[in-house]
């Protein structure tokens, strides 16, 4: 009290020690990186290490676009659609005739309009996201099952940058990890430093009150999904690159969900207007971790799956406790 007193006086008061969801979830993720060093084996490897950052540039650049959404109040569940139909569509214009660079051009164009269709659903029309995404996702995978007769379509031969940002390494670290790292750092950029950043986080914390202040919520609503589109594009590139090809029942599994899961508890909330692109970062980590973990443990495809879908839950359900919705979202609904 006395300190208080004095730090009054002095103008400076000192603040209570606050924990935070991103400081837990990182002290969780070096704990069970210490852990799995300790207890397996093969975890603490060359090989398993660069396999771990590997599927994390997947997963976290999945789960940039979709913390860009989240932060203004949407979801957006095509993007798995979004990456294996335009990458798939891409190869295919390959095999028609079309350079490979001409192909990737028009295939980004394709996820554009996807994302574009999308927005509108949600910004004009107002379908509520959830409901606007799950049913564009199953429009646009059923579109490329009927274009597409193979699940599996793979990259031409000799492209050499493709080669390159799939398996090439700059100082020993993976092109992958870089190409993640980038298009993170110029989406933490764009939200920090942008006006339309600024709108961002403004209609996601009230959509209602930016609209009556004139910002321009619907374009940036449509903005967003169409930046969601082309970042899953882009992760869908670099997948390419890994493995030589895109499975396009990858739309099957549960990759979206690890999606959400990474973001929900890197700790940005479902209510908008909160967290950024380093809760991504962190919540990628933690999740690529236990992946890897029990992958290497030979935990069965449906056990981590029920791992991994109690913690969404427990992560939703603090979510809740910790950002309680609002008069606003109590009338309109969530997400």
């Amino acid at each position: 009290m006395a300190s208080n007193v004095q730090g009054a006086r002095d103008g400076k008061v000192k603040q209570p020690f606050k924990i935070s969801q991103e400081g837990v979830v990182t002290a969780i993720a070096a704990i069970l990186f210490v852990v799995f060093s300790v207890v397996l084996d093969k975890f603490l490897t060359q090989g398993n290490i660069l396999a771990l950052l590997k599927n994390v540039a997947i997963l976290g650049m999945l789960a940039v676009g979709m913390g860009f959404v989240v932060v203004g109040r949407g979801i957006d569940l095509t993007m798995v659609a979004v990456m294996v139909v335009g990458v798939a569509f891409a190869i295919w214009l390959a095999t028609q005739g079309f350079t490979f660079g001409q192909a990737i051009a028009v295939g980004a164009l394709l996820v554009a309009c996807c994302g574009l269709v999308t927005g509108v659903l949600i910004a004009v029309a107002e379908v509520p996201p959830i409901f606007a995404t799950l049913a564009m996702a199953s429009v646009i995978y059923g579109g490329g099952r009927v274009a597409f007769n193979s699940d599996v379509l793979y990259a031409p031969d000799g492209i050499g940058w493709l080669t390159f940002i799939g398996s090439g390494t700059v100082l020993g670290i993976p092109v992958s990890v870089i190409i993640f790292f980038a298009v993170a750092t110029l989406i933490a950029l764009f939200l920090r430093f942008t006006r339309f950043g600024r709108f961002v986080y403004a209609s996601g914390d009230n959509p209602d009150t930016a609209r009556t202040m004139g910002l321009p919520a619907r374009p940036v609503l449509i903005l967003q999904y169409v930046i969601s589109a082309l970042i899953a594009y882009a992760a869908g590139i670099l997948l390419t690159g890994l493995v030589s090809g895109i499975n396009t029942r990858l739309y099957n599994s549960t990759l979206i969900y690890d999606v959400l899961l990474v973001v929900v508890l890197g700790g940005i909330s479902l209510s908008g207007g909160q967290g950024g692109v380093r809760n991504v970062m962190v919540g990628t980590v933690l999740v690529g971790i236990l992946i890897n973990g029990m992958t290497i443990m030979n935990f069965s495809y449906t056990s981590q799956n029920l791992i991994k879908s109690v913690i969404l839950l427990g992560a939703l359900a603090l979510d809740a406790v910790i950002n309680p919705r609002d008069e606003q979202t109590s009338q309109s609904g969530d997400i």
